[in-house]
């Protein structure tokens, strides 16, 4: 979760319609970037596979697949949490998806691959999106940070990136919370630790020496 799929392919929507393209690195500048990254192109739709799960909605996407975009090169459907479709639903895209027109293009997120058919599957490309790694997610809530005139220390944004366990959207949400604490603009660790209900590390190695020393007293 929060790894950007959603983002991907909304870039990858981007990179299929940019005026100087297909290019591999969307320009953001034509009208089409403009449009795809505003959330109102009327050529890439986003659906929600949780509340558009019924056999009738996809029997209507499916209709619709055959007309040709309006203003894009293609028209691109987004089904995030796509394993919340029905089988009967699944079912309906079978056709679709082996024969798609050659103006359609669609692209599945999920975070339960293993609940999507075999059927389904064997029609798509699979890409797995691994964990953001702590070195990364420290990095990006530093350079936010920077963005919005908080500084914050290197130790706190660790603490951060390990409690977000890989997920973007986690460390942006933990991120808030912290800032909510720190009204002043100048984040210190112990408001990051206190905030987040984490217990400073260098607590429990020093546990950990002193149990293997033996250090009643100590500990």
């Amino acid at each position: 979760r929060g790894t950007g799929k959603t983002t991907t392919a909304r870039i990858f929507a981007k990179a299929m319609n940019c005026a100087q393209g297909p290019s591999p690195i969307p320009c953001n500048a034509c009208t089409a970037c403009r449009e795809i990254t505003a959330g109102n192109s009327s050529d890439v739709f986003e659906i929600d596979g949780a509340s558009n799960n019924s056999v009738d909605q996809i029997r209507e996407l499916r209709e619709n697949v055959t007309y040709m975009p309006s203003a894009l090169r293609y028209k691109i459907y987004i089904i995030d949490e796509v394993h919340m479709l029905s089988t009967q639903a699944f079912n309906a895209l079978l056709k679709t998806l082996e024969e798609p027109p050659a103006h359609v293009l669609f692209v599945f997120a999920t975070t339960e691959f293993h609940k999507i058919p075999a059927t389904i599957l064997s029609r798509c490309q699979k890409h797995d999106l691994r964990r953001i790694s702590m070195e990364e997610l420290s990095e990006n809530i530093l350079r936010l940070c920077g963005k919005e005139g908080y500084t914050l220390d290197p130790a706190g944004a660790d603490v951060i990136a390990a409690e977000a366990d890989g997920s973007v959207r986690d460390s942006l949400s933990l991120l808030d919370r912290v800032i909510a604490a720190s009204p002043q603009g100048s984040i210190q660790y112990e408001t990051v630790l206190e905030s987040l209900g984490v217990v400073d590390r260098q607590i429990t190695a020093d546990i950990a020496e002193a149990v293997i020393q033996s250090d009643g007293a100590r500990i």
